[in-house]
């Protein structure tokens, strides 16, 4: 079993112990989406999966927050983002909006990218290094920007 797994089963036994109802569900629904796809698929996740579907959870429960807050559901909005803090605990450190433009910068570069056309070759070099480290869309408006130059 994987380090990463095994860290979470961990955390799962401390919140059982602590009673804390909260974090356990949300725990219980990571591992719950780590055993379907293993299910489905027939394969034992890596952590680097497992990265791409806690990033996918992180942006579900952003999206989530946002129709809710939207709806004027604050009262949902809440449960959505307690749940985010328990989810982005498993995820690498968010990167910095400077370590963002130095690894677009360097893309670009690798790239040869000049206008908007190029920006799929940019994203298929960032993606790879920035899953679950940054919001993709928040991304994808940054490149936007540099390319429209």
């Amino acid at each position: 079993m994987n380090e990463l797994k095994t860290h979470i089963k961990d955390e799962m036994k401390a919140a059982m112990r602590a009673k804390d109802k909260e974090r356990l569900v949300v725990i219980r629904m990571i591992l719950a989406a780590f055993k379907q796809i293993e299910v489905d698929e027939r394969i034992e996740l890596d952590n680097a999966r497992m990265i791409v579907i806690l990033d996918k959870m992180q942006k579900q429960r952003r999206e989530s927050i946002k129709q809710f807050n939207d709806a004027g559901r604050t009262d949902l909005s809440e449960i959505e983002e307690a749940e985010l803090l328990v989810i982005q605990n498993y995820l690498p450190k968010a990167l910095a909006e400077s370590e963002i433009n130095a690894l677009l910068e360097k893309a670009v570069l690798e790239s040869d990218a000049e206008s908007i056309k190029d920006m799929g070759k940019v994203m298929a070099i960032l993606k790879p290094q920035m899953i679950g480290r940054a919001d993709m869309s928040v991304v994808a408006k940054i490149i936007k920007a540099r390319l429209a130059r």
